[in-house]
């Protein structure tokens, strides 16, 4: 080849190399470009100061208080600076309780009870009393323009006020800093009686900087009793995850797309409980964006029409809406069908050696199928909850469960949608929730013994030799089970744990619960 032909083949090559690494990167996840919880935006746009600190996460834990929500409300107002330098006589009785510049905004409150601090009876204001979300988001109704007894009653505040998009702490007896963030957040929003949003109410008497604005859009949190807590965005629109992705982030499109449209927001202000992290953008096929969670690309659904609805959920049992708090999620392979997956999309194996609340998968297998334990405890509706459990492992550790089999990652699968543990050594598999039934292995006898009202029960236990024994504690304070002979020792158990313990070896065990030696003891006979 002369070099001329030589430089041409090597420039079509870079071409294609190119080209290829174009196409790789189009389903590739980006950092998305703004992500921000409601504290982060209150404290920018100085609707929350915070203490000495800051707004950091001890300040946000903090139990809110009535002077606070009351010197918030005076900022959003524009009359805090006047409250401060009040000087007028009259104050409520309990003023001392607080240093004097505070004592001038109560005496500024107690002389402006049009601003609805009334105090809480006998003269007294009540400065460190906690407050609800019902009290706040009266007065946030307020500052919007609405009148209490005039546009609601205080019996009615909350629904009067999720007609108006506040909803996200109702129901919240005791406010801590962190629900301020997110109802002042929230309220930016509320339409204002005299029609414009309250952001820009507070824009125009200079409380917020002319210059601010509000992110694209918002993660907001719905719940049902059916589905419990899951996403919206700022219109209360519900979002969703599609199965189908863990295998092709690009899985839905054409008519799918249209019945599907993509949630994207260049800049997202998402609730404090969420973590900004969780977020990334997916640039797809198409060359257009989406916003993802924990690797899940964000769908609304075509025929929801109002705030609320969801209609797209379990739509061809691979449509489910998004959850912060799945314990276990479902992806779909076109070759291997459904299978469960952690919160993230990453695949849940079963071990065909275990048996039913036992694991057989100890040391090295252990470090290359680590033992799945679930952060969250919601499911997919088409799958019962009561199908995920729980074991306590030989090391004290717990492992989440599947219809009682013990659930595992593969160490090899290191990103969303791999299922490279699918039939290892004939004795790993991923899990089919629909085909599921149990493991080949043969079961051994398994046997009970209740800790129940600080005893183990009156009679010795005779079992066969590898029998497992399965230790449950049904008190309210904590029991374990030790061997006299050290041949077992459970972890201490809390109400509603259990621990299962193999004797493979004849003989008599005798037994105690250490915190309660004197009096808790028992023994099993194997035969």
């Amino acid at each position: 080849m002369n070099a001329k032909k030589m430089t041409l083949a090597f420039f079509v090559l870079i071409l294609c190399m190119s080209s290829l690494l174009a196409l790789g990167a189009s389903a590739e996840e980006q950092p998305a470009g703004t992500v921000k919880t409601d504290a982060e935006t209150a404290a920018e746009l100085g609707l929350l100061l915070g203490d000495g600190n800051g707004v950091n996460e001890t300040y946000l834990a903090k139990k809110s208080t009535r002077l606070q929500a009351a010197i918030i409300s005076l900022r959003l107002q524009g009359l805090l600076d006047e409250a401060l330098a009040y000087t007028g006589t009259g104050n409520f009785s309990d003023a001392s309780q607080v240093g004097s510049s505070n004592q001038a905004v109560l005496a500024y409150l107690r002389n402006h009870p049009e601003l609805g601090w009334s105090g809480t009876g006998n003269g007294k204001f009540g400065p460190a009393a906690g407050i609800t979300s019902q009290q706040l988001y009266k007065v946030l109704l307020e500052i919007a323009g609405f009148k209490q007894d005039q546009d609601f009653t205080y019996a009615e505040t909350e629904p009067f006020a999720a007609g108006k998009g506040l909803k996200q702490i109702a129901g919240t007896a005791s406010l801590t800093n962190a629900h301020i963030a997110t109802a002042l957040v929230e309220a930016l929003n509320v339409p204002a009686s005299g029609g414009a949003s309250l952001f820009a109410q507070l824009q125009t008497k200079g409380v917020i900087a002319a210059s601010a604005a509000l992110p694209d859009d918002q993660i907001l949190l719905a719940s049902s009793d059916k589905l419990g807590t899951f996403f919206t965005d700022r219109n209360g629109r519900t979002l969703y995850f599609f199965t189908k992705d863990a295998e092709d982030p690009n899985a839905c499109k054409d008519q799918c797309l249209a019945n599907w449209p993509i949630f994207y927001a260049e800049d997202l202000q998402i609730p404090g409980q969420l973590n900004p992290d969780d977020f990334s953008v997916l640039t797809r096929a198409d060359g257009t964006k989406q916003t993802t969670y924990k690797g899940w690309p964000l769908y609304y659904f075509v025929k929801d029409m109002a705030a609320g609805d969801v209609l797209g959920e379990a739509v061809g049992g691979v449509w489910f809406v998004a959850k912060s708090d799945y314990a276990v999620m479902l992806g779909t392979s076109s070759k291997l069908g459904n299978y469960l997956t952690d919160d993230e999309g990453r695949t849940l194996y079963y071990f065909d050696k275990d048996t039913p609340q036992t694991s057989a998968c100890e040391g090295t297998c252990l470090a290359n199928w680590p033992a799945y334990e679930a952060a969250g405890a919601s499911t997919i509706s088409t799958l019962p909850a009561s199908d995920i459990g729980s074991i306590t492992r030989s090391d004290g550790t717990k492992q989440t469960t599947y219809k009682g089999y013990p659930l595992y990652y593969f160490v090899k699968d290191v990103k969303h949608g791999d299922v490279l543990g699918q039939n290892v050594n004939e004795v790993w598999f991923v899990v089919d929730p629909a085909k599921f039934t149990g493991t080949t292995a043969p079961e051994v006898k398994t046997y009970r013994i209740d800790m129940k009202e600080f005893s183990f029960g009156t009679e010795p236990l005779t079992v066969e030799a590898g029998s497992k024994i399965i230790f449950t504690n049904f008190d309210d304070m904590k029991h374990n089970a030790v061997a006299l002979d050290g041949s077992f020792e459970t972890p201490l158990l809390a109400k509603g744990e259990s621990h299962t313990v193999t004797l493979d070896k004849a003989g008599t065990y005798n037994y105690f619960c250490e915190p309660h030696k004197q009096f808790m003891t028992g023994q099993i006979i194997v035969k």
